[in-house]
């Protein structure tokens, strides 16, 4: 508590009255609670992998959110921002279809380009790998001359090239497969 000038009460030798040492004895009583609470929080730092376990335990409360239940337990910052920003209308899915069946949903922004699409697929089998403990190098660099995109027989060759403008749209699928030799 600190008193204005018109609450203080100056005594006769220019001191301080008995009201202002009371405050005096107050302010120094709560910055001494203050040191003390600051000391306590000292004494419960926890280490770092309870920290993280605490973290994840709140994490995985917050996937089963209806909203974010569809994304894995061990969930990124960049999936949960991804999946808002579906519920939001601000992104789409594009089903990408692998040979062998597996659809991956892959999420990129509504303008996004071919290239988004493709580092979006990347970062989505990084993570698949990392969860699931497979390949550790992918030589990405060799997959697109290997592989492309192909939307209702169209291929989808130039990066630039925005996927609304191919005509891919929320839920459409895109086949990833293998380029044909040329001989």
């Amino acid at each position: 508590m600190f008193m204005t000038e018109e609450q203080s009460e100056e005594t006769p030798g220019g001191g301080l009255s008995v009201k202002e040492e009371d405050v005096e004895k107050e302010n120094v009583t709560e910055m001494a609670a203050l040191d003390e609470e600051e000391e306590e929080e000292d004494e419960e730092t926890l280490p770092h992998p309870e920290i993280l376990d605490i973290f994840e335990e709140g994490l995985a409360q917050l996937v089963q959110d209806p909203l974010l239940c569809d994304l894995p337990i061990q969930v990124t910052l960049e999936e949960v921002n991804s999946q808002i920003a579906l519920e939001y209308g601000q992104a789409m899915t594009v089903r990408v279809v692998k040979a062998d069946g597996e659809i991956m949903p892959i999420v990129v922004v509504q303008n996004a380009t071919v290239l988004d699409l493709k580092k979006a697929i990347r970062r989505f089998m990084e993570l698949k790998q990392q969860r699931e403990g497979g390949v550790k190098q992918v030589s990405w660099r060799y997959v697109w001359r290997t592989f492309l995109l192909i939307f209702q027989g169209e291929k989808l060759d130039d990066d630039k090239m925005r996927l609304k403008d191919y005509g891919i749209r929320n839920r459409d699928e895109v086949t990833f497969m293998k380029r044909l030799r040329k001989k």
